[in-house]
């Protein structure tokens, strides 16, 4: 049986606006194991934005457990959630979050430059995953130089380069156009049969249905299939 990479404990998750309280997650229990290719489906409101943020350590929750690859996250500090994000999870971007004023290799190498990696390393790693993501004669350009989905495979070969436990993908395919978002998809297929597990947050059921696994959240709430 995988070992799960992910748990979660009846998670809640509020916020203050003024004299309102209102809730966004309603003690959600979820695990996903180490090779899954899971799908959080749920339109706008839902919760699923904030279930990312969580997720991704960008937001922490008011009450419940949560364990990121066997490590509980509550007592974490701001210093050691920054060092989950730049390690353990590698975000995908729906707006790719690529530095204009860099080539796509100085984007891809940036996590490992920021953990202290020596440039040289950083940069051969980045070249090794813009081949991979075949983008081996881009790796030059400036994003501005880039189509949408040439963007987008820097960001997952970007997302990549620390060998992350997770990847997590918000809205990956949602600035792109149909073929390209299809080639972004296969690539993500791709990758999980590589053994990468894989959490793609989306609104849209066409994209959600490529995961193995589906889950809805609705009003604070997860539900499976």
């Amino acid at each position: 049986m995988s070992e799960p990479v992910l748990l979660m404990r009846d998670i809640v998750k509020a916020y203050d606006l003024g004299k309102q309280k209102v809730q966004v997650l309603n003690e959600i229990s979820l695990k996903i194991n180490k090779g899954e290719f899971v799908a959080v489906l749920g339109p706008s409101g839902s919760g699923k934005s904030t279930l990312m943020n969580i997720i991704g350590c960008i937001d922490t929750a008011n009450s419940g457990e949560y364990i990121l690859g066997g490590e509980p996250i509550k007592e974490k500090t701001e210093n050691e959630l920054a060092h989950i994000r730049n390690k353990e999870i590698g975000f995908i971007f729906q707006k790719f979050n690529l530095l204009p004023k860099y080539t796509a290799q100085h984007n891809v190498a940036l996590p490992l430059l920021l953990r202290g990696v020596e440039r040289n390393v950083a940069f051969e790693k980045a070249e090794d995953l813009l081949v991979q993501v075949g983008l081996g004669d881009r790796i030059d350009h400036k994003p501005i130089e880039l189509s949408g989905g040439q963007q987008q495979r820097v960001s997952i070969a970007r997302a990549l380069i620390g060998d992350p436990k997770i990847l997590l993908a918000d809205e990956p395919t949602g600035n792109l156009d149909s073929k390209s978002g299809e080639d972004i998809i296969n690539m993500f297929l791709d990758l999980n049969k590589k053994g990468n597990t894989i959490i793609l947050i989306t609104h849209d059921l066409h994209v959600a249905q490529q995961a193995k696994r589906i889950i809805n959240v609705r009003d604070g709430k997860v539900h499976e299939g």
